[in-house]
């Protein structure tokens, strides 16, 4: 091996005759890495996995009386939402903390040192993302059915509904979530960087409040943002057709929804390219 480049920091490449495993291989590997590490945080994998279930018993325990005219209860409305409050978790929030706790700690630096390709890093993150996320759904999705009878989609077109509003929702947030990880200046303030807005947006996208009584001005800023058209979408997986009176629209605007959607995974793409950083920006 030798180091090569004069930029900082400098990477190792491979002699001639070596041959580097390519970046999709490299980057199951590193998925490997990332889910093995996770899984060994309990404290991490019980809050990540329990909290969207406990905050779902909460609100649904308060709010769980029928919503008239709509076939369906605010329990089963909380599922809904709460499984896209889960995507964004699992995606967003974790990606951005996690990344900007590495980049203070140097890991970045170190990775960025190595011959490995940095897309390889990346795929490593989304499958840690796309295996957390599956998992929490799943864990949602089996809470809401057993206590609170959220029916399941029963043909072919809900489902594909639900798979493309996971996919175009996961993705748009993990993207956000490496684009927002270059905000907070050090790892320690990471958190309070990341969970805040998303916080927020939760409140104003119909997470914790049935969305007929969040205020008007509140709902245009959420719907500039994801999450607000993930929970729409998927409200419209779990829920009865006239549940979507309660929307602003008074439907489930599919065709909307994987518009910002998909407009958010070209525009986090965008984001992460001009702002993702290898290292602090106090270090030069």
């Amino acid at each position: 091996m030798t180091a090569v480049g004069s930029g900082t920091p400098s990477r190792t490449v491979p002699v001639t005759g070596e041959r580097l495993p390519g970046a999709w291989r490299l980057g199951l590997a590193r998925g490997a890495m990332e889910l093995k590490l996770f899984f060994r945080q309990r404290e991490q994998v019980v809050f990540t996995f329990a909290f969207p279930i406990v905050f779902l018993f909460l609100f649904a325990s308060i709010f769980g009386d029928d919503m008239a005219g709509t076939g369906s209860t605010a329990s089963q409305y909380y599922v809904a939402s709460m499984i896209a409050a889960g995507i964004m978790s699992t995606s967003f929030q974790s990606l951005g903390v996690s990344i900007a706790i590495e980049r203070d700690e140097h890991v970045l630096r170190r990775l960025r040192g190595t011959p490995m390709p940095p897309a390889a890093y990346f795929l490593g993150k989304i499958w840690l993302v796309l295996v957390t996320g599956v998992l929490e759904t799943a864990a949602l999705l089996v809470f809401g059915t057993t206590l609170y009878g959220v029916d399941l989609p029963s043909d072919i077109t809900g489902w594909l509904t639900f798979g493309w509003l996971f996919l175009l929702g996961i993705t748009s947030c993990a993207l956000l979530g490496i684009a927002i990880s270059s905000v907070p200046k050090s790892g320690r303030s990471a958190t309070s960087v990341v969970v805040l807005p998303f916080l927020v947006l939760q409140f104003i996208s119909g997470v914790y409040i049935l969305i007929d009584t969040v205020p008007n001005w509140m709902l245009t800023i959420g719907s500039f943002f994801p999450l607000k058209w993930l929970c729409q979408g998927l409200r419209g997986v779990f829920l009865p057709q006239a549940a979507a009176s309660l929307e602003p629209a008074g439907s489930w605007e599919y065709g909307r929804a994987a518009l910002v959607l998909g407009a958010w995974c070209v525009g986090g793409l965008v984001l992460c390219l001009l702002t993702f950083r290898w290292k602090n920006r106090n270090e030069g």
